[in-house]
């Protein structure tokens, strides 16, 4: 019996001929990532055990997003102790605010993740970088620890559903759209603890920047990570970013998955997910009017270029609508310096947008756009659960760049065709 790609990286890391479902592996890790959220954590438990130094200054990763620049004493506090620790270490790999970037985002333009990589990440969404065809998931702040002193983490290896995708997208159906779409089908625990590998014509067809988003939003639906196998488009992207050598891993045609899903997207139309989770997902053509107070177009799931360019399609020559707050953030700096220079940000602000330095900030309900009681939210990012973007009596809508620039516009949610 063949193995899956998830399943040959793993091996490949674990120095097997092979593994299967269920079996408990130690593998050595390619990148050890946290933030100035989970990092601190990880540190202290370093410190108690008295520990002097990483196991390699060059695969651990440290970059303060959530609450960068600073927005209290508190999270000062924790970038203050990363900062201190990166330095200590002589860690290659620390980005301080100006160089700074979400760190979804971050690390696969710096070309820090390559593919066939294992990576861990004290960060849910640490899966991400299965769309470069790495084995990438999330971990909590004492595994991450480990990782930094050991190089080393023990996993079970997942069983792996096959998710294809067929047919030619609409005009405005994209990435996002595709991974709403498929965890409202299967539900936010329809891949529980499971490799979700996603391929077919639609795919293949997909930009990285898009690939990424829905690798992104694999831990939606319980995922334990969301993988890409390699083709022309990733290494091209690799080619161009990374900065070591690489291996590529595929599935072997006889390989097992525990299921197979077909999806059809030439019958998609832009979708929303409705509070309070991710699996609740319609039609915006379905949608009764919905008003609403902000939009946030950013975070480690849209705001690469390819997302703000999307934005400033359907908000050029329109204006933000007088109730509503619009948020647009960069992703990293790259990307805000390129957008600018692009032109998006006369775009955006003669729309009547605001424009933040690259933080994951509201996505988390942590700052740059608080939710207060009874508030409603359209935001590009990846998690609508009870209380994310602030009070437990807001309520946050998930949609593509596309919806969310429309609905900033109309004031409601709504289609891209209502307002260009």
């Amino acid at each position: 019996m063949g193995m899956t790609i998830a399943e040959k990286i793993l091996a490949f890391h674990a120095g097997k001929e092979e593994v299967k479902p269920g079996e408990i592996i130690n593998a050595k890790v390619d990148i050890a990532l946290g933030n100035d959220i989970t990092a601190p954590i990880a540190i202290k438990a370093l410190r108690e055990m008295g520990v002097e130094k990483v196991f390699d200054p060059d695969r651990v990763v440290l970059v303060p997003d959530h609450f960068t620049p600073n927005k209290d004493i508190k999270s000062a506090q924790q970038c203050k102790m990363l900062r201190e620790f990166a330095r200590e270490q002589g860690l290659t790999y620390y980005f301080e605010v100006g160089s700074v970037g979400i760190e979804h985002a971050l690390l696969p333009e710096q070309g820090i993740v390559v593919p066939g990589d294992l990576v861990i990440g004290a960060d849910s969404h640490t899966c991400t970088y299965g769309a470069l065809g790495a084995f990438a998931t999330g971990v909590g702040s004492t595994d991450l620890a480990a990782a930094m002193i050991t190089g080393e983490i023990w996993l079970r290896v997942p069983e792996s559903i096959l998710f294809v995708y067929t047919g030619k997208r609409g005009r405005w159906v994209t990435g996002k759209d595709m991974i709403l779409e498929t965890i409202g089908r299967i539900g936010v625990d329809g891949a529980r603890y499971m490799a979700m590998e996603f391929v077919g014509e639609a795919i293949t067809d997909l930009p990285m920047e898009e690939r990424l988003t829905m690798s992104n939003m694999a831990i939606e639906a319980g995922g334990k990570t969301g993988i890409i196998p390699p083709d022309k488009e990733t290494l091209e992207f690799a080619n161009a970013r990374a900065k070591r050598p690489y291996e590529v891993f595929s599935s072997d045609e006889d390989a097992h998955y525990a299921r197979v899903v077909e999806i059809d997207v030439s019958s998609l139309e832009p979708v929303v997910a409705l509070p309070h989770l991710p699996e609740n997902v319609k039609p915006v053509s379905e949608l009764p009017e919905i008003t609403i107070d902000q939009v946030v177009i950013g975070s480690c799931t849209n705001g690469r270029i390819r997302d703000l360019r999307q934005a400033a399609e359907i908000l050029k020559g329109n204006r933000v609508h007088p109730n509503v707050r619009l948020i647009i953030i960069p992703a990293t700096q790259k990307i805000y310096h390129q957008a600018m220079t692009e032109g998006l940000f006369d775009v955006f602000l003669s729309a009547g947008a605001a424009i933040s330095t690259p933080t994951c900030g509201p996505c988390l309900g942590g700052h740059m756009g608080v939710l207060a009681e009874g508030e409603r939210a359209v935001a590009t990012t990846n998690r609508n659960f009870v209380g994310r973007m602030g009070h437990p009596k807001s309520e946050v809508y998930l949609a593509s760049p596309y919806v969310a620039a429309a609905s900033a516009v109309a004031g409601r949610i709504a289609h891209p065709e209502e307002v260009i």
